[in-house]
């Protein structure tokens, strides 16, 4: 399963000894008592438990943490000699590749612009040529990685790891990226929609304390990851979440999946780089036209700083998009009713003037009762989101994997 070759180390545990090296790494450095606490396990038992386990060498016991009266406890690590994690995030228009330590400590990290279009061929080999170079920088070898997690902007079968008609990259439908690293790697791979890679990052961040919740990403495209009882909701088929092809205009342009009006056609990153151009070649904005006369080109990012410096056709496209988004937005609250709403992406940079068009267009239009308490906030892992939602899905999947004695 998986193109896993090699027994990974907690080969062999019993199904507690499992359970404890999993709330382990969901707990981000738990106590010992809090760990017996969260798996309803006496303190004896989980205490045998965990001195088993630390004497395998598969945890460590990291410093004390703030006493609440008595002994301090101990946080509970997974051993960094267990291995090493290879977490890459592949964006439309980015590459972001790390090296982690089993509890996500980022031990080397390399991110380059990309283009994802050029299709699996030229964008894989990168992808190699840039964990080759890291694991070299942390004096590591293939053979250590425990488990490889990847991010993709599109839809994947999770089962068999490939893009099932993904919008943005026409040439990967079907490609295995895990036979592709099979060659160069024994551990396990595991690819997954890059939001939903932002998801298990976000649930790992909350030590899995909050069990519905919707992470929101718009940069080329517009995706969410659904968070639900606590556990990242693929569907049917692999493709839950593609929110960015909800119409929000029926008399709107065509997008690239064939239909018209949709948000992402509407509002991600190229429809405000195209507002914007418009806006700057019509007259209608000063400083977007000195910036597209400069620079020959203009970003979204761009259109935030002219908005900050009170542009006020800039301004318009931002409250515009941030609008359409936040009327998708509102359908999906309305039918899901999470706690909080996380927003992640390029588009983040543009400040907080983009993040409260959403917030204002979403309370708008949501019932009352779907937005009494919830919180809509940009994500606070913000660009590291992908490579740690990578790790916590090699991690977490590679724990799967490990086969308990009953």
């Amino acid at each position: 399963m998986h193109g896993d070759t090699r027994l990974a180390p907690w080969n062999g545990l019993s199904a507690p000894e499992m359970q404890l090296l999993q709330t382990t790494f969901w707990s981000a450095g738990g106590s010992r008592h809090g760990m017996a606490a969260r798996l309803g396990f006496s303190r004896s038992k989980a205490n045998s438990l965990i001195a088993g386990l630390l004497d395998q060498g598969l945890l460590t016991e990291a410093g004390p943490r703030e006493s609440t009266g008595g002994r301090r406890a101990e946080h509970l690590r997974l051993h960094a000699d267990l291995g090493l994690l290879l977490a890459v995030d592949i964006g439309a228009t980015s590459l972001d590749v790390a090296v982690l330590q089993p509890d996500l400590t980022v031990l080397a990290h390399a991110a380059e612009p990309a283009d994802v279009r050029k299709g699996p061929g030229v964008v894989l080999a990168r992808v190699r040529e840039l964990m080759r170079g890291l694991l070299q920088r942390c004096g590591a070898q293939p053979a250590q990685v425990l488990g490889i997690g990847i991010g993709v902007p599109g839809p994947v079968d999770f089962d068999s790891g490939q893009l099932v008609n993904p919008p943005l990259m026409p040439g990967w439908d079907g490609f295995s990226i895990r036979d592709d690293l099979r060659e160069e790697y024994g551990a396990p791979v595991f690819v997954d929609n890059d939001v939903n890679l932002m998801a298990l990052g976000e649930l790992w961040r909350l030590q899995r304390q909050l069990p519905n919740f919707l992470v929101i990403k718009v940069g080329t495209g517009i995706g969410c990851g659904i968070v639900c009882h606590g556990e990242v909701y693929r569907g049917a088929a692999g493709s839950a979440g593609d929110v960015g092809h909800i119409c929000v205009d029926h008399d709107g342009p065509r997008c690239h999946c064939g239909n018209v009006g949709c948000v992402e056609a509407m509002a991600a990153g190229p429809a405000i780089v195209r507002m914007a151009v418009a806006a700057a070649e019509a007259g209608e904005s000063p400083l977007l036209a000195e910036h597209l006369r400069t620079h020959g080109r203009i970003d979204a990012v761009d259109v935030g700083h002219a908005m900050r410096a009170g542009d006020v056709a800039a301004n318009g496209i931002i409250q515009q998009a941030g609008t359409l988004i936040g009327q998708m937005l509102a359908s999906v609250v309305n039918f899901f009713n999470p706690s909080h709403v996380f927003i992640g992406g390029g588009l983040t940079h543009i400040g907080p003037l983009f993040l409260a068009a959403v917030r204002q267009s979403v309370y708008q239009r949501s019932l009352a009762l779907s937005t009494r308490h919830l919180e809509i906030q940009y994500t606070p892992l913000g660009a590291q989101g992908g490579v740690i939602g990578a790790g916590v899905l090699a991690m977490h999947e590679s724990l799967k994997v490990g086969r308990a004695l009953a």
